[in-house]
């Protein structure tokens, strides 16, 4: 199924545009205008704007919000197949030499492309990112994406591996033939498409950095997966490191650094799940899985709760959930 408010031969005999905006769209109708209104803010016009539905339940509310924005945005519908086989159809449909890519609840501040096409520019990039303000319905509000995700040092495998370097997705602009060179989005993976992508273009050649300019803000969500049970985040990174490990030609040096992932992983798998059997009251389990967490963490606090649940197990559980207001 496909819709576009420009026909073929319309787009066909305008000159084509430097970059093209890749907005995936799903249950956002009460968001896409705002961010639709970010865009057309730009101070830098040489774009074209490209909208798939990704089978939205929402569908008559987004195109409702879509109305006024019609003339100027290359709209497409398709069956519900995720962000990453949306993000594919845009960039096949996309004619720009760079694409920028925006969920479609984030928000662009005016010289966000201005700025971020010269910082690629001028460094001579393939791939570069910035710095976001996070907003809404989170405790993390106010605060910027790079205090709570930081990025430190230059961006390669090992940086990115061991999550030194934390690509927001929102505020990625690259150039679209080294995506193709590597195969774009992996719809085979239910989370972790985009570092799948930006990991492969880094381990092909592309040149990537930041800057830590705020140029966007990121709307936060109570339901989001970055608020998820952090059991269910480890295991889904844990996927992802999966399929690193058997899909990647991997030098020796870049498989001992996944082993290493692997090992960090199994260990905060074993304290979080440790935390979860001590707040159940299950004590032996959670003593053995913080011991196990431990031999690879050696964190002090993880000994101070061993030690307490030596001791005093019972006693220990209801003073940390008084405290915690759970009882």
């Amino acid at each position: 199924m496909r819709q576009e408010t420009i026909s073929e031969q319309t787009r066909s005999e305008t000159k084509n545009p430097l970059v093209s905006i890749i907005i995936p769209a799903y249950n956002v109708a009460a968001f896409i205008r705002e961010t639709l209104d970010s865009v057309f803010a730009q101070t830098f016009t040489d774009y074209e704007v490209i909208i798939v539905n990704d089978g939205s339940p929402d569908t008559t509310e987004l195109e409702r919000a879509l109305a006024p924005y019609m003339e100027r945005i290359v709209y497409i519908k398709q069956e519900n197949s995720g962000a990453g086989a949306a993000r594919n159809r845009a960039l096949h449909e996309a004619r720009g030499e760079l694409v920028a890519f925006l969920d479609a609840d984030d928000i662009w501040l005016p010289h966000y492309l201005e700025e971020q096409l010269e910082f690629l520019e001028k460094g001579n990039y393939d791939l570069v990112y910035a710095d976001a303000l996070l907003f809404g319905d989170s405790p993390t509000a106010g605060m910027t994406y790079m205090q709570t995700t930081p990025s430190r040092g230059s961006v390669n495998f090992k940086s990115m591996v061991h999550y030194e370097c934390n690509f927001l997705t929102s505020a990625v602009v690259a150039r679209k033939a080294p995506i193709f060179e590597v195969g774009l989005f992996d719809i085979t993976l239910r989370n972790g498409q985009d570092f799948d992508l930006w990991l492969r273009l880094v381990r092909a050649g592309a040149r990537a950095n930041y800057q830590q300019k705020v140029l966007l803000r990121q709307r936060c969500h109570p339901d989001s997966l970055s608020t998820t049970d952090p059991v269910d985040k480890i295991h889904r990174q844990i996927r992802l490191f999966e399929k690193i490990e058997a899909k990647y030609d991997l030098t020796p040096e870049e498989r001992a650094e996944v082993a290493y992932v692997f090992k960090k992983l199994n260990a905060e798998l074993d304290y979080e799940t440790g935390k979860a059997q001590f707040l159940e009251g299950d004590f032996a389990n959670a003593r053995r899985n913080l011991k196990k967490a431990n031999l690879f963490q050696h964190n002090w606090r993880t000994r101070v709760i061993l030690f307490l649940l030596s001791v005093a197990p019972r006693l220990t559980r209801r003073v940390y959930l008084r405290r915690m207001g759970t009882s």
